[in-house]
C-alpha cells in the first residue's frame, strides 16, 4: 500500500469528519466543515491527510501559535492502523514545525484511548506529567 501525505482541500472535509466518527474520535465543538476549512486559511497551520489511491485514511492538524507547535486530531481509519500511517502523518507535521522554526511541540492525546496513548508512548514525544489541561467553550455570537 502506498501512502500519500498531502495538505487537505475542501473535498477532504466531509471524509475527515466521517473518518473521525469511524475511528471513534471524541466529537468536538469544532468538528464542522467551516472550522476545518478555516485551518487552510491560517498562516501557520495545516490540515494534513494520509490517503491511498482509493481513500482518505487519516488526518492530523499541525499548528504553530508563535510560542509552541501543537498537534491535534490525529486519527487513522481502523482498517489501516499499525501500518505506519500515524507515524507518517506525524513525520509530515514535524517537517512543517521545522519549517516554522518551532522549538517545542505539544500533542493533545485523549487518555481514554489506549491505542492513541500507546502510539505516543512509542514516539520521540515524551509524556509531561507536570501538565493538565483546562478548557472553556466560548459561545460565538455573530452580529450583523
Amino acid at each position: 500500500m502506498t501512502i500519500e501525505i498531502r495538505e487537505a482541500d475542501d473535498d477532504d472535509v466531509e471524509p475527515i469528519l466521517a473518518l473521525w466518527a469511524v475511528a471513534d474520535a471524541t466529537s468536538s465543538i469544532t468538528d464542522t466543515p467551516d472550522d476545518l476549512k478555516r485551518i487552510g486559511r491560517l498562516e501557520n497551520a495545516t490540515l494534513l491527510v494520509a490517503s491511498t489511491d482509493a481513500e482518505l485514511i487519516g488526518p492530523v492538524i499541525a499548528a504553530f501559535d508563535g510560542w509552541r507547535g501543537n498537534v491535534y486530531r490525529l486519527a487513522v481509519h481502523p482498517a489501516h492502523r499499525r501500518q505506519g500511517v500515524a507515524r507518517a502523518l506525524i513525520d509530515a507535521a514535524d517537517k512543517r514545525f521545522r519549517k516554522w522554526e518551532v522549538k517545542r511541540v505539544t500533542a493533545l492525546v485523549e487518555k481514554e484511548h489506549a491505542s492513541a496513548v500507546g502510539f505516543w508512548n512509542d514516539t520521540r514525544y515524551a509524556f509531561d506529567e507536570r501538565m493538565i489541561r483546562y478548557v472553556r467553550t466560548l459561545s460565538v455570537e455573530v452580529t450583523a
